[in-house]
C-alpha cells in the first residue's frame, strides 16, 4: 500500500499531462460568427464624411436590394490593401456604402483619391458608435446587408482577391 502512495503524485502528473496534450490537439473552428447575422442594422443616421457623397443611415439599407457596409479608416492600413478588391466587388455591380471610423474628413477625401473610391454613401463614426453597434471591433470589416436592412454577413478584416469571389456569390443570394 505504501509502495503505490509513492506513486500516486506521478500518476496525477501523468493523467492532468496526458489531458493538456490531447486538448492541445483539438483543432478549433477558426470562424467568428456574428450575433447580428440575421438581425437588422441597428438605427443610426451619420453625416457626410466627405463632400460629395451623402450621409448613411440604417433606412437606406432597407431600401432597394442588398449592399455592402465597410467600415473602414484613413489611418488603416489593411484598408489600404483591402481597396483594390472594393474596387472590384463595385465593378461587378455591388452597391458599397461605408462608415468611417474616427476619422477627419480631409484624410477620407485623401485616402479615396489615393486608393480609389468604390462608395456610394460615406457616414463619419467619430466616436465607432455605429461601429460598436454593428458588431465591428475593428477596421476593416464589412456587412452584406439584403435589401430589407437584415445582415447576412459578416466579414472580419480585409478582404482578400481570393475572398472576391465568395462576396459576390454571398451578395447574389442575398438578391
Amino acid at each position: 500500500m505504501r509502495r503505490a502512495l509513492i506513486w500516486l503524485p506521478l500518476a496525477v502528473f501523468a493523467a492532468f499531462l496526458l489531458v493538456f496534450l490531447l486538448g492541445l490537439g483539438k483543432r478549433d473552428d477558426p470562424a467568428i460568427r456574428s450575433q447580428m447575422i440575421g438581425k437588422p442594422v441597428p438605427a443610426f443616421a451619420l453625416a457626410p464624411a466627405v463632400p460629395g457623397h451623402p450621409g448613411l443611415a440604417a433606412a437606406d439599407l432597407a431600401r432597394g436590394g442588398p449592399r455592402l457596409v465597410n467600415v473602414f479608416a484613413s489611418w488603416c492600413l489593411p484598408c489600404r490593401a483591402e481597396a483594390p478588391q472594393l474596387m472590384a466587388l463595385k465593378r461587378r455591380g455591388i452597391p458599397i456604402d461605408a462608415v468611417a471610423i474616427r476619422d477627419r474628413g480631409e484624410d477620407v477625401a485623401a485616402f479615396l483619391r489615393d486608393y480609389g473610391d468604390p462608395f456610394e454613401r460615406v457616414g463619419a463614426d467619430p466616436r465607432s458608435q455605429v461601429q460598436f453597434a454593428l458588431g465591428s471591433s475593428g477596421v476593416p470589416e464589412t456587412f452584406l446587408v439584403d435589401g430589407r436592412g437584415i445582415i447576412r454577413l459578416q466579414h472580419i478584416g480585409d478582404i482578400r482577391p481570393e475572398e472576391v469571389d465568395a462576396i459576390h456569390a454571398a451578395w447574389e443570394r442575398a438578391k
